[in-house]
């Protein structure tokens, strides 16, 4: 009985356990989720007020926020392309942390951009654009040949493997055609003229064969004169309906209903 009460107590405390574990997990997961969805929201509020203040505000404030949109639409669309990657390329592993390495530069001038659009000396702010666009361009620069390279890296995979699949379509196409047969060879082993020989040519060289055999044991064995006891050329032949019981049937011909007699 103590055994039975200590396995329910045992049972109880890791339901209990699985329990708070799965609470824990779908709190985490719905907290990263909602951390997502802000920070989402908040770059779209930050990109729309820099397009705003890129149109509205000509001069220095208007440079910075146009630098400042350039550079985070460049960093995060690389991002995105490095991360949408195939995780087991050892290629994109490395390109991601080179890509890790341009962010804390791409960051660290984003803060600066934005430290500076606070700034009231308009004379400074444009003594330092030159240099401020030199650094924006070189890290965007860098980040767009990291995009592309990696676009390219998979339209050639992709490229590659339809190519593949292309060859074994066909290979298993020319398979399925199994009912065509190959011309007979000559003694050296070298395809005859003729190419390839269908089914329907094979009955028709076989029938050939047969009424031509037939025609000469007629002969072998007719009259004196050479004549068969069969029907003479000049007599009219009857005409006779044909057998369905000779007829060669195919696999793709549907089975022949039998009449139905009353």
């Amino acid at each position: 009985m103590e055994a039975v009460v200590a396995i329910l107590g045992l049972l109880f405390v890791l339901f209990v356990a699985a329990g708070v574990f799965a609470t824990v997990k779908a709190v985490q997961a719905t907290k990263r989720g909602v951390d997502r969805t802000v920070a989402q929201a908040r770059r779209t509020v930050e990109d729309t007020s820099l397009r705003a203040r890129t149109l509205a505000q000509p001069g220095v404030v208007g440079e910075l926020a146009q630098l400042r949109l350039s550079l985070r639409t460049s960093m995060r669309a690389t991002q995105d392309v490095l991360r949408t990657g195939s995780p087991d390329d050892a290629s994109l592993s490395e390109a991601a942390g080179l890509f890790e390495r341009l962010s804390a530069h791409g960051h660290e001038l984003d803060g600066e951009l934005r430290r500076l659009e606070r700034e009231p000396d308009r004379a400074t702010i444009g003594a330092r654009l030159p240099d401020l666009r030199e650094r924006t361009e070189q890290i965007t620069r860098s980040a767009e040949a990291l995009r592309w390279a990696a676009r390219d890296r998979a339209r050639k995979f992709a490229e590659d493997d339809l190519a593949a699949l292309s060859d074994q379509i066909d290979v298993e196409a020319g398979a399925l055609r199994h009912w065509t047969q190959e011309a007979p060879r000559t003694s050296t082993g070298e395809p005859s003229e003729g190419g390839v020989v269908g089914a329907s040519d094979v009955f028709g060289a076989g029938a050939g064969a047969g009424a031509g055999g037939g025609a000469r044991q007629g002969a072998a064995a007719g009259t004196p004169d050479g004549r068969s006891w069969g029907p003479s050329p000049d007599e009219p032949q009857a005409i006779t309906a044909r057998d369905p019981r000779a007829e060669a049937s195919y696999p793709w011909q549907k089975t022949r209903r039998p009449e139905e007699t009353t």
